[in-house]
Order: structure tokens, then C-alpha cells, then sequence
């Protein structure tokens, strides 16, 4: 925060007629320090949470206990590439691995 304070205080008044003489590089140091704290805030966790639910939908297995994006708990009772069969209540269901949100036991200790 400090470097962000002296360059903000780097700029030059405006003079007379309205213009500033101020340095070009210190507009360019504060945007590229604004689009790094973008990044580090907003884009790199929600990149790293999309890996995470990727690599718990991959490593899915049959007998695993889940619930849906909808809110459906069940089992998994068939497993492909791209869909699972779940048994909730007795009613089976086919559904892409997207749908799946997380493993039931960490969904109810939430």
C-alpha cells in the first residue's frame, strides 16, 4: 500500500490551464498493480475452486453418496465418462457428472 500511496502522490497539481505534466509510467505501475489485485482476489480463487469440483467430479466411484446441484441426495449406482445413474428413495436417475455438487457427508456437516 505504501508503493500505491507514492505514486499516487508522485502526480504533479494540475497547472494553470488545466493539464498535468505527470509521468506516464505511474498511470501504467497503477493499473497493472489494480489488474494484479484483481487477479490474486477475484480470478485465482474462483479458477481454483472450478479445479477442485472438477477433480472431485473425476474421481466420482460407485457406492459414493452425493448430492446433486439440485439438492438430491443419493448413491451412485453406475458410472461412464460424462453421466452417473443415482439411487434416491428407491427412483433412479441418469445425470451428467456436472450436476454433482458435493460428497453428502461433507454436505450436511455444512
Amino acid at each position: 500500500m505504501k508503493l500505491l500511496y507514492l505514486i499516487l502522490m508522485s502526480q504533479p497539481a494540475a497547472g494553470a490551464n488545466g493539464q498535468q505534466g505527470g509521468n506516464p509510467w505511474s498511470t501504467l505501475i497503477l493499473m497493472l498493480v489494480l489488474m494484479l489485485l484483481f487477479w490474486l482476489f477475484f480470478i485465482r480463487p474462483q479458477s481454483k475452486k472450478a479445479k477442485e469440483q472438477k477433480q472431485y467430479q473425476e474421481s466420482l466411484k460407485k457406492g459414493d453418496k452425493i448430492v446433486t446441484i439440485g439438492g438430491i441426495y443419493g448413491k451412485i449406482v453406475e458410472i461412464s465418462d460424462k453421466t452417473v445413474v443415482i439411487e434416491s428413495q428407491g427412483t433412479k436417475l441418469e445425470m451428467d457428472k456436472s450436476a454433482i455438487n458435493a460428497e453428502a457427508s461433507a454436505a450436511l456437516n455444512k
